[in-house]
């Protein structure tokens, strides 16, 4: 297995993602589930490219903090820059399971799309119940990749490209045990809600879409997926949305928790 590599080209790629409509309306629902307020401190464990970090910092205000930690010095380049007109954000390297803060520093936390790339998952979910406050909140947010449903004219290929880009994270369907994973830390009042990403249009501005270019150059020399396949898995889907017969959904899932 090799598992995809944050580093400066991937960076570009998910810059460009995180722009698209579906991906505005996932960091609506993520703030909406934390609630932050005004003169909080906030945490963003695995920020990427700052965009959460920058949509925070305008709702916890100048009395506010927000702390942006990520492992990939490429991903902490674009987030110090995206925020660079802030004063009261800070950036640092870390691993999600050694976070470089103390304990009960902030009131909420934010981490999206990262622990399914965590090898350690009661480490990692151990390190947010420290770093928050007692009454403070935490947000996860998690794909399981198992529930997606891609049509396309050529299943046997579909069926390999998706198993190829499984390699990309460790948890193929992490949102499955992840309630019962914050309870054994100590987090109460752990809730989920799933949402659901789809489309029946090869629209630029979906999750599916926006998300094929990271695929299409990964899966390539996984479980047996040829450059050419990669390539005409991805001109099908074009030529599927041409025709309108395109097809893609997913499941996506938000949990909440505090800590007492």
């Amino acid at each position: 297995m090799s598992e995809l590599a944050f580093n400066e080209d991937v960076g570009r790629q998910l810059e460009a993602a995180y722009q698209v409509r579906d991906a505005i309306r996932r960091r609506r629902l993520v703030r909406a589930a934390l609630g932050a307020r005004s003169g909080e401190q906030i945490l963003d464990v695995g920020c990427g490219p700052g965009f959460y970090c920058a949509e925070l910092l305008e709702e916890v205000g100048p009395r506010g903090r927000v702390v942006g930690l990520d492992m990939s010095p490429e991903m902490l380049v674009l987030a110090q820059r995206r925020c660079a007109a802030y004063e009261n954000v800070e950036f640092g390297q870390a691993e999600a399971t050694g976070l470089p803060v103390d304990d009960a520093a902030f009131d909420g936390a934010v981490c999206v799309q990262v622990l399914e790339y965590v090898r350690d998952i009661p480490a990692a979910l151990a390190e947010l119940h420290r770093v928050v406050r007692p009454g403070g909140r935490v947000v996860v947010w998690d794909v399981d990749w198992a529930t997606v449903s891609w049509h396309s004219e050529h299943p046997d290929r579909m069926a390999r490209v998706l198993r190829a880009w499984d390699e990309h994270l460790v948890h193929r369907s992490l949102p499955r045990t992840l309630a019962s994973a914050m309870r054994a830390v100590g987090f109460e009042r752990v809730e989920m809600e799933a949402h659901s990403f789809a489309s029946t249009e090869f629209d630029p501005e979906t999750y599916a879409v926006a998300t094929m270019q990271i695929i299409r150059r990964f899966v390539p020399g996984h479980d047996g997926v040829s450059d050419d396949e990669a390539r005409a898995w991805g001109d099908e889907q074009r030529e599927l949305g041409e025709r309108g017969e395109y097809y893609f959904a997913c499941l996506q899932s938000c949990f909440t928790a505090t800590r007492n």
